[in-house]
């Protein structure tokens, strides 16, 4: 990273550089891992579902999805050549695949082969495509980049909300294979706790100094944690089944297929991953204080490319950068991108060591619901921050853009089937809320602020310069 791509004074060392001591180090690590950790094994497990794959296939397809986690985080915030935007982000399997995936795994041509070659081949096209994503940079002045980080905030919103009440409202029945209405969702101690996870992290923050305050997210779900393994809630079954070494062995379900309509679904969805993407690296420069320029993204974007290849042949799906971790950088402040190698590195030590995967898995999903509340929210609020910087108050134009584009935003999130008679094979830009907030936002810049000489003046600036 050149010194010009740095907002801190010169003589000032750079926290996202900086390696904190090895004890808070793997606490800082862990709690990333935490963070995202229910998100990374849920497409495996949905996937594999479809699949109809035995149960210790399904946990193998964990095991490797961990493992090519790991590995693409360290590249992606350690950096390797060209490769890795050297920021603190975790890498993890992308839900914009999912639908694809499901549609490719009952298929009775298909199946999971024709997703690991539609995979590889997406990877290639994301690692010769992100040069391209990245020169949109300047179509990317604050009032487009805010009302896009807002939106992706607001977006994982309901993710948080659905966690602090149990789960899904509606699930599928084990016996019926119909989906009913979960009768455990809202339950008044999912609530209490999910509550109680919130109350913590928030007294720790205000009350925390130093280290302690760093950490309020981990201890806050240690202690929900804790009430629910006291409550009974919290069951280690299978825990004595599971080996304590499992090897993720390449291409272990044969030869990829490479379908050409699989893999032209596949390359649409690494275009929304890489969107999605740039949205994250901007909010991240943001809150690091970062500037990153064109060839930062380019790294950054390729690296979403490289995972999605890498996991092609290691048997797990296409990758992306996590948004929740990034509220988790403007929660506690911590901006060091080596807490996220080291973050990377327990996840493959998760994938070749099942059972700390076990007990990690273990963690309710309304204990990580009272903590993602203010993660989620704190990546609306950065896109916010943001917005400050555009002119609000004199180019009504602006106004117009944000509110439009935060109303696309939603659409996929409040209406589920707003497009279900479009065809089928838009299915994964028109379920992307974040995408169709950026289009619109770019789209809506141009037409209304294309010929102002402020709007330029913006687009040729650093987009999120301080």
């Amino acid at each position: 990273m050149s010194d010009q791509t740095r907002t801190s004074r010169p003589h000032e060392p750079d926290p996202v550089d900086q390696c904190p001591p090895g004890g808070r180090l793997f606490t800082l690590a862990l709690q990333h891992v935490l963070v995202m950790y229910a998100g990374a094994i849920a497409v495996p497990l949905i996937v594999g579902g479809a699949l109809k794959l035995p149960k210790d296939q399904i946990a193998f397809l964990i095991n490797a999805d961990l493992l090519c986690c790991g590995l693409v985080t360290i590249i992606q915030a350690l950096g390797v050549g060209r490769f890795g935007i050297r920021l603190p982000i975790m890498m993890g399997v992308t839900f914009a695949a999912v639908g694809p995936m499901v549609a490719m795994a009952t298929h009775p041509e298909l199946g999971i082969n024709a997703i690991l070659g539609s995979g590889i081949a997406a990877g290639l096209f994301g690692i010769l495509f992100a040069p391209l994503v990245s020169r949109a940079l300047p179509l990317f002045p604050p009032v487009v980049t805010g009302s896009i980080i807002a939106v992706i905030g607001v977006s994982l919103m309901p993710v948080a909300i659905n966690w602090s009440a149990g789960g899904q409202p509606r699930i599928r029945d084990a016996a019926t294979g119909l989906m009913v209405d979960n009768p455990a969702y809202g339950s008044l101690e999912y609530l209490a706790i999910a509550a109680i996870v919130l109350v913590v992290v928030l007294a720790i923050t205000r009350y925390g100094r130093g280290f302690l305050s760093n950490v309020a997210v981990l201890l806050g779900m240690g202690v929900g944690f804790a009430i629910a393994i006291a409550l009974g809630k919290v069951s280690f079954d299978g825990l004595a089944d599971v080996p304590w070494i499992s090897v993720v062995t390449p291409l272990h379900f044969g030869m990829p297929v490479f379908d050409p309509i699989s893999i032209a679904t596949m390359c649409l969805v690494m275009v929304v991953v890489m969107v999605e993407s740039l949205g994250m690296f901007l909010a991240l420069g943001e809150l690091t204080g970062r500037q990153l320029t064109r060839d930062d993204l380019t790294r950054g974007l390729r690296t979403d490319g490289l995972g999605t290849l890498i996991g092609g042949f290691l048997n797990t799906f296409p990758h992306t950068s996590f948004s929740q971790n990034v509220g988790l950088v403007g929660v506690t402040g911590v901006k060091s991108r080596w807490v996220c190698v080291a973050g990377g590195a327990i996840l493959m030590a998760f994938g070749l060591f099942p059972k700390m995967a076990l007990i990690i898995a273990s963690v309710p999903q309304y204990v990580l619901g009272g903590a993602s509340l203010v993660m989620f929210g704190m990546v609306a609020a950065t896109g916010i921050k943001i917005l400050l910087a555009a002119d609000l108050r004199n180019n009504r134009f602006n106004l117009y853009i944000v509110a439009l584009s935060m109303g696309a935003g939603m659409i996929p999130m409040v209406a589920p089937k707003f497009f279900q008679n479009m065809p089928h094979a838009l299915e994964p830009l028109l379920h992307s809320g974040i995408l169709l907030a950026a289009i619109t936002a770019v789209t809506l810049n141009l037409f209304l602020n294309g010929g102002r000489r402020s709007a330029t003046a913006d687009a040729i600036e650093p987009a999120l310069a301080h």
